[in-house]
């Protein structure tokens, strides 16, 4: 058994309110709701920074995502969960919580999870946990726009779904869509 299986997360009603708690294997494995966040991280110039996931994950092993990405444990806050991720994954400690974008309703598409998806711009240096992750790498706008329509399979679903959420709202020239 993988460590994360026994983290224990709060298992959430269709309303996202908190109705129990179950090791994450468990919530896995019976597609039972529960929270996330994922991270958008910038660079001033506006290339974002992508992870690919370590393929001994559960969840889309070997897949391009989101910059940070983690489920909310059980007691923790959406936005507490979202600086926790932040510094286990590129090593960044936050004194304020990201801007937050937008949230996702749980669906097979985003794993059963209700996702708030946030927006942190830094031209820090990342610090990867490659036990999280196997790579990332920064990339334009643009350049995953076209990735995503020539090869769609290279990117984890969630991605998928955030990515083009996050594009509706730069058409309409507002970044932060809550």
């Amino acid at each position: 058994m993988r460590s994360e299986d026994s983290e224990i997360l709060s298992v959430v009603d269709d309303q996202d309110q908190v109705i129990g708690q179950r090791r994450r294997d468990d919530v896995h494995r019976l597609g039972l709701l529960h929270r996330a966040t994922h991270v958008l991280v910038f660079r001033q110039d506006g290339q974002i920074f992508l992870q690919k996931r370590g393929r001994h994950k559960q969840e889309s092993p070997g897949l391009w995502d989101s910059s940070v990405a983690g489920h909310v444990d059980a007691g923790e806050t959406y936005d507490a969960c979202c600086v926790r991720e932040i510094q286990e994954e590129i090593g960044i400690e936050l004194e304020e919580i990201p801007k937050r974008l937008f949230k996702l309703v749980a669906s097979p598409q985003t794993g059963m999870e209700f996702c708030w998806v946030y927006r942190l711009v830094t031209d820090l240096k990342l610090v990867l946990d490659y036990t999280e992750m196997e790579t990332g790498q920064w990339f334009t706008q643009t350049q995953v726009d076209q990735w995503l329509n020539d090869s769609t399979e290279d990117f984890s679903d969630s991605f998928r779904l955030i990515w083009r959420r996050f594009s509706q709202c730069k058409k309409v020239d507002v970044v932060e869509c809550v």
